[in-house]
């Protein structure tokens, strides 16, 4: 399941908020720095999906605040 996230770092508190199925707005405490906030971002989508943090990973957008993850079963 492809899913995209818009990822706020270095916010005051984390959330993860649906905006549909597959599109999601996410906050994290950890910055933009040495892929801190990639690997906590990725950590709240497997808890929100319930799955493995190594069955969700970053397709494109390593670098941007705009990501496509896929998650898989």
């Amino acid at each position: 399941m492809y899913i995209h996230v818009k990822v706020t770092a270095g916010a005051g508190k984390e959330s993860l908020v649906a905006k549909s199925a597959d599109h999601f707005l996410i906050s994290v405490r950890e910055k933009a720095e040495r892929n801190m906030a990639n690997s906590r971002v990725l950590e709240l989508v497997a808890g929100h999906f319930k799955v493995p943090v190594n069955k969700v990973r970053i397709v494109n957008g390593h670098h941007s605040p705009s990501k496509l993850l896929v998650v898989e079963a």
